[in-house]
């Protein structure tokens, strides 16, 4: 897989490290746990900055140390992360769909924009203009973006079921891009199945991180699509066994170097 960018690596340790300490960590502490994936203090400070324009950090002191802490809009995005993460649940044909039909005036199209990169971030395929299609486990995590980016006036949510016609897997496959989704299934299988258990606690933490954060984009590509509906053999569920048995051997070491660290 592509090497993961050091703000990605950033999100990922405050994801994990910084939300018991209230989304607080010292520059001092985050520079010493980048440095131990491999990322110099000049990328750390870039990297900070373009975190703190998007609006995902902000600068606190604490006990006189400078530091930086998740906003409100971060916080929210993490916790709904952990959601799509850590959920090993697949949807079934079932639970049915969500459909979300939106109608935005030309006057803001800024909005527009907004709404389509938001429920393309959240998994969801496109099934006609304006008609935007996702397993129906995902309907609070689509509700809860709607409310916080004062979306919910131009959208509406519906539970549906395929009735007719044609065939549901063929659409399901034009809806979402399997091709790439398989692509970055067998890299993320590939790159991190020699990983095993690390040595030691600081190398469990660099592995761990560096796995974390090449997973987490991926269940959002794949919102948990019902495995009637996927090919034969689908490697994404290889992956997810993959992610899940290393996160079970890496995660404690990983949290130990991390607080031995603070």
């Amino acid at each position: 897989m592509e090497t993961a960018q050091p703000r990605h690596l950033i999100v990922t340790v405050y994801g994990l490290y910084a939300r018991g300490e209230g989304g607080w960590m010292s520059v001092a502490r985050l520079i010493g746990l980048m440095a131990d994936l491999g990322v110099d203090q000049a990328a750390v400070r870039s990297s900070i900055s373009r975190l703190k324009r998007r609006g995902m950090l902000r600068p606190r002191r604490q006990g006189g140390a400078a530091g930086y802490e998740l906003s409100e809009e971060g916080l929210a995005i993490l916790k709904e992360g952990d959601r799509r993460i850590f959920n090993q649940d697949r949807a079934t044909l079932a639970d049915g769909w969500l459909l979300a039909v939106f109608s935005v005036p030309e006057s803001e199209r800024n909005k527009r924009h907004t709404l389509r990169t938001q429920l393309t971030r959240l998994g969801f395929g496109t099934t006609a203009p304006g008609v935007w299609i996702a397993p129906a486990h995902l309907s609070g995590a689509t509700e809860d973006m709607l409310r916080r980016l004062d979306l919910s006036g131009y959208a509406d949510l519906f539970h549906s079921h395929h009735l007719a016609f044609g065939d549901l897997a063929g659409k399901v496959r034009r809806w979402w891009d399997l091709d790439q989704l398989e692509r970055l299934y067998a890299e993320f299988v590939h790159t991190h199945s020699p990983a095993g258990t690390a040595g030691d606690d600081r190398a469990a933490f660099a592995t761990y991180v560096r796995l974390l954060t090449d997973w987490r984009r991926l269940p959002y590509l794949d919102p948990g699509l019902p495995a009637e509906l996927l090919p034969d053999n689908w490697v994404g569920i290889r992956a997810a066994d993959l992610f899940f048995t290393l996160q079970a051997q890496l995660a404690r070491p990983a949290e130990r170097h991390a607080v031995t660290s603070s």
